[in-house]
């Protein structure tokens, strides 16, 4: 037993093991720089650095292997590797002080990386000029709501994530009426009217505008520029049986609306909401150009974060200048309908300060240890010399 955990901590403590991983990682970042032309910069996290293993599928089928280690096995064993090379090797000493700093730094590195991919998430915020929301949007999440509407005051809203809707399960909330059965999905797909599909299979919709709507499936999309478009077929089953099927997409603009139990209801398919503990206003959105030119020179926002019980407070956000509040970072990302509309990027990531931490720790350890050697070296010079007879 003492032999094989030897054999276990030699591996992970040696030179070779460091050298494999690191020539691992170079093949890794060469091939995802390739693939980045096809999948876009998403598509390459997700495939090769935000995953255990890079899969392929098997040609002539849907079937996905493991054909290289992917982002998550490198830097793991990397961490691995680096904190059992110092437990095996290392001694504490003010001489190898500067070393300890430098590689205390690299495992934050390493640390900080995991966790942005596991919990950093990105959400859209769109304003029009003058324009109040207390919500952000994903790029690329969606999700189906039951709303209802039978108070005009305010709504009662149940979201079903886009991953429950896939998976074909069925939902039953306590406040909601009814279940949620999914009959039929589709992770992307183009929407037409059944007039200009004559020879289109009967729809499996039975309410609302599916009925008029054929949906045909196309291939998921993975570029930073495209964005998938889902389709799903709905069915809402009471106590007394089916209350009808519905088809929904955030291809379909408007909410569906329905009756049941006495309240009214809306049932739409939205991109993901993130709803934020104030409101923004914004008061004035300013794209500014060079001269004689199309060339972007500012991008910047003037906004009013309207707090409940609290004074409003006006903030411009523009490029390399975020505002940051409640654990969100609000960057001016880009604008639209010339110049009358922007879009904020809000980024929600509680490890955003570990970088900065490695980094600053990484370059103390670095001054440290250069300047342990200096002053060694400068006390050799100054040693008076051996004079031998």
């Amino acid at each position: 037993m003492t032999a094989l955990l030897r054999q276990f901590r030699d591996f992970f403590v040696s030179l070779k093991l460091t050298v494999t991983l690191l020539a691992l990682g170079i093949v890794l970042i060469f091939w995802a720089t390739l693939a980045q032309t096809d999948l876009g910069i998403w598509g390459v996290h997700q495939k090769f650095f935000h995953s255990f293993f890079v899969l392929e599928k098997i040609p002539g089928t849907e079937i996905p292997v493991p054909v290289f280690p992917g982002g998550y096995v490198i830097g793991g064993l990397l961490l691995i590797n680096l904190v059992t090379a110092h437990v095996a090797r290392f001694r504490l000493g003010w001489k190898k002080g500067g070393i300890w700093l430098t590689h205390t730094g690299l495992i934050l590195l390493l640390v900080g990386e995991l966790l942005s991919g596991l919990w950093q998430k990105d959400y859209d915020l769109t304003l029009d000029n003058g324009e109040t929301k207390n919500y952000s949007e994903s790029e690329r999440d969606n999700e189906v709501a039951l709303i209802d509407a039978t108070d005009p005051q305010f709504d009662n809203v149940v979201a079903i994530p886009e991953a429950l809707v896939a998976n074909g399960e069925t939902v039953q909330h306590p406040r909601l009426p009814f279940r949620v059965v999914t009959r039929l999905y589709y992770p992307n797909a183009v929407l037409q009217m059944r007039r200009d599909a004559p020879d289109a299979p009967p729809s499996p919709a039975s309410e609302g505008m599916g009925t008029q709507i054929v949906a045909t499936p196309v291939p998921v999309a993975s570029k930073e520029d495209e964005r998938n478009l889902p389709a799903a077929f709905i069915e809402l089953v009471g106590p007394d049986g089916s209350l009808g099927t519905w088809l929904v997409s955030p291809e379909l603009p408007m909410p569906q609306h329905f009756s049941y139990a006495g309240h009214d209801w809306k049932i739409v398919m939205r991109f993901q909401r993130r709803y934020l503990p104030f409101s923004l206003t914004l008061l004035k959105f300013s794209h500014d150009i060079y001269p004689g030119t199309d060339i972007p020179k500012n991008f910047s926002s003037r906004v009013r974060v309207n707090t409940p019980g609290a004074p409003g407070r006006e903030v411009l956000i523009y490029m390399n200048n975020p505002m940051r509040t409640a654990g969100l970072t609000f960057y001016q990302k880009s604008f639209a309908n010339e110049d009358r509309t922007t879009v904020l990027q809000v980024v929600r990531n509680p490890s955003w300060l570990m970088p900065y931490i490695a980094c600053t720790l990484m370059a103390l350890g670095l001054v440290l240890q250069f300047s342990l050697h200096l002053a060694a070296f400068a006390r050799r010079r100054r040693a008076p010399a051996t004079v031998h007879p």
